[in-house]
């Protein structure tokens, strides 16, 4: 079992910055690659960003490529997602889930979702 706590959400003007966290407890955080996704309001949840077990690697959604970065703190059982430059369109519940194997894009290759939290940037 792994538990997902995200934090660090909130309202922000367009153009600013937010990072979230993603804080692991129950399972061995160093073997574990890290997912971020979003889901807006009568949206599907989609793909953000990912980052593998060691953080050598890491993936991201063309809609945030050059504004996010995924970092993560091994020592620290925690991933970390910067949000820079953002725009209104980024509004949306984050929610960071555990990869269990195959394309790091692909939402149904998750397990252990967390409870998410909101970001919202007003234009």
């Amino acid at each position: 079992q792994v538990q997902l706590v995200e934090s660090g959400g909130g309202l922000v003007q367009a153009g600013g910055s937010l990072r979230l966290s993603c804080a692991a407890s129950g399972r061995t955080f160093s073997n574990l690659g890290i997912g971020w996704f979003r889901q807006a309001p009568g949206k599907e949840r989609e793909f953000v960003a990912a980052i593998n077990r060691s953080g050598g690697s890491t993936y991201y959604a063309d809609s945030v490529k050059g504004r996010f970065t995924i970092s993560r703190d091994n020592a620290k059982n925690t991933v970390y997602l910067q949000m820079n430059v953002l725009k209104p369109e980024d509004t949306a519940v984050y929610s960071c889930a555990v990869s269990v194997g195959g394309s790091y894009y692909d939402r149904r290759l998750y397990d252990y979702w967390g409870q998410g939290t909101q970001v919202t940037v007003s234009s």
